[in-house]
């Protein structure tokens, strides 16, 4: 098992940047990749960005790349999701998740490729 706990949500103005947090216990050495996840309400789960906890590789989806930075710290088995340029339209509950399959990356756009999720953090970003 693998537990995950995000924190660094709240309320931001537009143009505003904020970091997430998403602290990994238990089994962590078994998770392949970790993922940031979104959504909004009234709408599906949105990929927002992943890393692949031993290379460090990164992609993002389109709408983020250049805004937001997924990095990780080994030694503390956290990921980071640090957003720059918040538009209100980035107001969701984000989510971390773990994968512990080997994935392609374009499988890890995907939600259903994830085994561990954390409970959530909310961003709301004011216009």
């Amino acid at each position: 098992q693998v537990q995950l706990v995000e924190s660094g949500g709240g309320l931001v103005q537009a143009g505003g940047s904020l970091r997430l947090s998403c602290a990994a216990s238990g089994r962590t050495f078994s998770s392949y990749a970790m993922g940031w996840f979104r959504q909004a309400p009234g709408k599906e789960r949105e990929f927002v960005a992943v890393i692949r906890w031993s290379v460090g590789s990164t992609a993002y989806a389109d709408s983020m790349q250049g805004r937001f930075t997924i990095s990780r710290d080994n030694a503390k088995n956290t990921v980071y999701l640090e957003m720059n340029s918040l538009k209100p339209e980035d107001t969701a509950v984000y989510y971390c998740a773990a994968a512990t399959r080997i994935l392609s990356t374009a499988s890890l756009f995907r939600p259903g490729s994830y085994n561990y999720w954390g409970q959530g953090t909310q961003v709301t970003v004011s216009s």
